[in-house]
């Protein structure tokens, strides 16, 4: 199979360091992403997915490849549904932030080729970017942070 690429962004009135704080509290995911049943932090660099989309529930894990705080974020997935992607956070002004998604999937079946030949997986994720924004902004502060880094490994 070969691999989609999707980029999507939303500006946040928040500041940088906020808006990646919350980023980093995977667990809250589902607070704000279609789909997302639940998140585990497994441990500082391993995540483990629930989702259900059009009925079908799947289980995956991940892990992150790259956090660098206040940067980015980036993961690939371990098994199951095959993906990669990055989050990178950018100052815009005083109290407001750029947040940028690139993420590659492989759709898997005749259901998810044509969704995502319509624009359904980009829709989504949009979407799940605006209801971070919304999520974060109606909140007084962030509901935690990790403010460790993970170095790339420059052999892959």
């Amino acid at each position: 199979m070969t691999a989609v690429a999707h980029e999507t962004s939303v500006e946040v009135d928040r500041p940088v360091r906020t808006v990646y704080n919350q980023w980093t509290q995977f667990e809250s995911f589902p607070h704000f992403m279609d789909g997302v049943e639940s998140v585990t932090q497994l441990d500082d660099l391993h995540l483990h997915w629930v989702t259900k989309t059009a009925g079908a529930r799947r289980e995956f894990d991940a892990e992150i490849t790259e956090q660098i705080p206040d940067e980015r974020v980036a993961w690939k997935s371990t098994n199951g549904t095959t993906h990669s992607g990055v989050v990178t956070f950018h100052r815009l002004a005083e109290g407001r932030t750029k947040v940028m998604l690139q993420m590659e999937l492989e759709p898997e079946g005749v259901v998810e080729k044509a969704g995502d030949a319509l624009g359904v997986v980009q829709h989504r994720l949009h979407g799940d970017l605006e209801r971070f924004k919304e999520y974060i902004e109606s909140r007084p502060a962030e509901s935690g942070a990790w403010r460790g880094e993970v170095s790339q490994d420059p052999t892959t």
